[in-house]
């Protein structure tokens, strides 16, 4: 289909409002009544009092502009964190494939169209949720397997049609992980199949490349550690020394993948990732959580924090997934001071980083005991500065001339927002990203007074409903006891009376 790259645009434009949130001497600084102005796709002024002239201007007023949100972990999918974030053990197993599924049933839920659809729903929520740059996530329990090649593809078009900044590949891996007929959790795997997605990745590398589109760029993501074969997370290293690419593999997030692979291995997370080769400066890790530090594991510094920032690993911390299921980093300070580049990602619905900062800064305060264990402004570094550093991109992150014209815009002034402290603090204390009213990428505007152009929401949130509806339905099949969706996910209160079937 074809791809409408950028739409006409002035060729320079100038945003003001009450703050801007600058770069000075490496660090992001406020301007009051500051002013962003970029030609094409690059700033060329941040601060107050620009005296050039401008083709076109926007005064936002009670607003604050920054830096457009770096998103490592972004959730293009359907939302599955409604049904599986408060499932009691006797369901939890449920949610997962049963051995049968996987031996002789295992199918897509959705159509290719839909699934297409699906992601068009998902990138347009990230665009209203503040996100420029992103790095997909998307669950593969309702495929048959995991992504293809003609997937991406298609989903590469529709990002550049709505115009974000996208590291994009398809999601492979050799192994599921499944629920025995005993009732016991492991991974059963198809190597073939593993394979087959390694090249799938590989060929879209070149596809990105041939495309020559600097908001698409070719990663590699391998799924999480304990669905992979040492032979792929071994090519997989390989690749991506060859082809010069980032890696983005889920792992050290919970006591089940460690139990997994010291089982199938005899080595921990981290040891696989070393003896593999993974274990270097172009490796992306979402969540982080189970080290040696986790109370879960020993509690105490045996050396897994100085292992990961030798090798110049990024951390991408998502603290409002991790919190919806009971976990928490130990600690975002630990971690800053042991000099890992922490970056953040959503993982799941809604995909608000502003919520998901909040959540963090409250979360480290009980871990580390101390009010100030993670402020605000370390959460908001985190979320552009840190994903630029994650992507070794040095013209993101940032308001200053000479980057890419990516900027964010909240509002401030509504009576529900409260009184006005600090205006970092106070959007993330009292405020969503909800409070987006315009988004900048590479110079083209992709959200204007709180909408996407041409993108019909209201269509888009039916159809998306009777897709949910559908895959809300499909855990059934999967279950090893064949519980029904109702008995997987009943309601939170019954149903009153006269409201039943």
């Amino acid at each position: 289909m074809p791809v409408v790259r950028y739409e006409e645009a002035p060729l320079i434009t100038r945003f003001s409002a009450d703050f801007v949130l600058g770069h000075e001497d490496g660090h992001h600084a406020l301007f009051r009544e500051g002013q962003v102005v970029y030609e094409d796709d690059r700033i060329v002024f941040v601060g107050r009092d620009y005296q050039g002239t401008v083709d076109e201007s926007y005064d936002l007023g009670a607003s604050l502009i920054t830096p457009g949100l770096i998103d490592l972990d972004a959730l293009t999918d359907i939302d599955h964190l409604l049904l599986d974030s408060w499932a009691p053990a006797a369901r939890e197993a449920g949610l997962q494939w049963s051995e049968d599924y996987f031996l002789s049933r295992r199918r897509d839920v959705f159509t290719a169209e839909e699934r297409q659809f699906i992601r068009e729903y998902a990138l347009v929520q990230l665009a209203l949720h503040g996100i420029t740059t992103y790095m997909p996530i998307a669950a593969e329990t309702h495929s048959a397997w995991a992504e293809s090649y003609d997937e991406m593809v298609g989903m590469s078009q529709t990002s550049r049609r709505i115009g974000l900044r996208g590291y994009l590949g398809p999601a492979y891996r050799s192994g599921v992980n499944i629920v025995r007929a005993d009732g016991e959790r492991d991974v059963a795997f198809d190597e073939d199949l593993g394979r087959a997605g390694l090249a799938d990745a590989l060929r879209f590398l070149d596809y990105a490349q041939d495309l020559a589109d600097p908001l698409v760029t070719g990663v590699l993501l391998p799924c999480r550690i304990e669905t992979l074969t040492e032979e792929i997370m071994a090519a997989t290293a390989a690749a991506a020394r060859e082809r010069d690419t980032l890696v983005r593999l889920h792992c050290l997030q919970g006591v089940l993948e460690r139990d997994l692979l010291q089982r199938r291995h005899s080595v921990t997370p981290l040891q696989l990732l070393e003896r593999t080769g993974l274990l270097a400066a172009d490796l992306l890790i979402p969540h982080g959580l189970v080290i040696d530090r986790n109370p879960l594991v020993h509690g105490a510094d045996y050396g897994d924090l100085g292992t990961l920032a030798r090798a110049g690993v990024s951390i991408i911390h998502c603290p409002q997934t991790s919190f919806r299921y009971g976990s928490a980093l130990h600690s975002f300070g630990t971690y800053l001071e042991a000099s890992i580049n922490l970056c953040l990602g959503t993982d799941s619905f809604p995909p608000d980083l502003i919520r998901g900062m909040d959540t963090g800064v409250h979360l480290a305060k009980i871990v580390d005991g101390a009010r100030d264990a993670a402020p605000a402004e370390r959460y908001f570094e985190a979320a552009t500065l840190g994903g630029a550093r994650a992507l070794q991109r040095s013209d993101l992150g940032k308001l200053e001339a000479g980057a890419q014209a990516d900027l964010v815009a909240f509002s401030l002034g509504d009576f529900r927002d409260g009184v006005l402290e600090d205006p970092v603090r106070t959007l993330l204390l009292n405020g969503t990203a909800r409070q987006l009213t315009h988004s900048v990428v590479a110079g083209r505007i992709i959200v204007r007074d709180g909408a996407v152009p041409g993108v019909d929401l209201a269509r888009m949130r039916t159809r998306a409903q009777t897709l949910f509806n559908r895959m809300r339905g499909s855990y059934s099949e999967r279950d090893t006891l064949h519980r029904s969706a109702d008995e997987l996910f009943p309601p939170a209160f019954p149903l009153a009376t006269d409201d039943r079937p």
